[in-house]
């Protein structure tokens, strides 16, 4: 495994992330670094993982590009029967009846509470090879959406007759260092997949405004920072002059978080955070508990 820093601590506390997760049962990929002076730490960070809703920060872009460009309407109503909706845990994605929303509210739902049926709507305008397409015209080759989210659920339906608890216990063992896996939208050739290396990559073109417009790269930050689920960057990072701008992702053993700490006015460190976990368990709070560590010693690193 490839391990990266820009000085001789930053090595040190990288390897230090690194073995932590490994006595957690871990596989992953992390990377952080400081937008300002460039300076890096990380490991495995060109390893491919599937993003799980991870994948609604490239897709929240690419929306925002096209309303801003005109190519879009924001304020368009976009019709929603729950009864052919997507599953989800918060959202539309638990509306028992028909609603309209705008396609503007569409992406903060999905950003914000990560509503799974709100992201699926948007790729009904803008699908996910075009989201594809639009990332690698910009020089994002690396992040690659092929699906929709309805298709997480899909899967675990036909691979374990809806049996979550059991889908959790084969997807756990079953990821091969090559990033294979027997449930295609896990496998790093059939998921929506991208590197540690390829969402900081694209988290410090949005914070530089090098990429799609300037009112899209801002409406993005904005989104970023209404996020309201779970956090595990920030758990060792509160602070009055922090803001965590970010995106979570969870599905089956994958736990992600990718994002900019803002400390005050000065420092804007990118982070990246890929899991897998090889623990067959539903609830893993010592996995948010070695990312947000790991986002705090990265941070106190490139800091100095």
């Amino acid at each position: 495994m490839s391990v990266l820093g820009a000085s001789r601590e930053a090595l040190e506390v990288a390897h230090s992330i690194s073995d932590r997760w490994a006595e957690l049962g871990l596989r992953g990929a992390f990377l952080a670094r400081h937008l300002a002076t460039g300076a890096e730490l990380g490991f495995a960070v060109d390893d491919v993982f599937p993003l799980a809703s991870v994948v609604k920060l490239p897709q929240a872009l690419v929306l925002a590009d096209r309303i801003s460009r005109g190519q879009l309407d924001g304020a368009m109503p976009v019709q929603i029967d729950p009864v052919r909706g997507t599953p989800g845990p918060t959202g539309i994605a638990q509306f028992r009846h028909p609603c309209t929303v705008a396609v503007a509210d569409l992406l903060y739902l999905a950003v914000a509470v990560s509503d799974n049926a709100a992201s699926d709507a948007l790729f009904d305008l803008v699908p996910e090879e075009e989201v594809t397409a639009q990332l690698s015209s910009w020089g994002h080759h690396d992040i690659i959406v092929r699906h929709r989210m309805v298709a997480l659920y899909e899967a675990v339906a036909r691979w374990s007759e809806n049996d979550m608890r059991l889908a959790l216990q084969t997807a756990a063992g079953a990821t091969t260092a090559g990033g294979g896996h027997s449930l295609p939208v896990l496998d790093a050739v059939a998921g929506n997949v991208a590197t540690a290396a390829a969402l900081v990559g694209l988290l410090a073109d949005i914070w530089t405004d090098q990429v799609a417009t300037p009112a899209a790269t801002a409406g993005v930050r904005e989104l970023l920072g209404t996020r309201v689920t779970a956090d595990r960057l920030g758990l060792e990072l509160a602070s009055d002059r922090i803001r965590i701008r970010s995106k979570t992702g969870t599905f089956l053993h994958s736990r992600h978080e990718a994002g900019v700490v803002e400390i005050g006015d000065g420092d804007r460190i990118a982070v990246a955070a890929l899991t897998e976990s090889s623990v067959p368990a539903m609830v893993q709070p010592e996995v948010d508990r070695a990312i947000g560590r790991a986002a705090r010693l990265a941070v106190e690193c490139l800091r100095d």
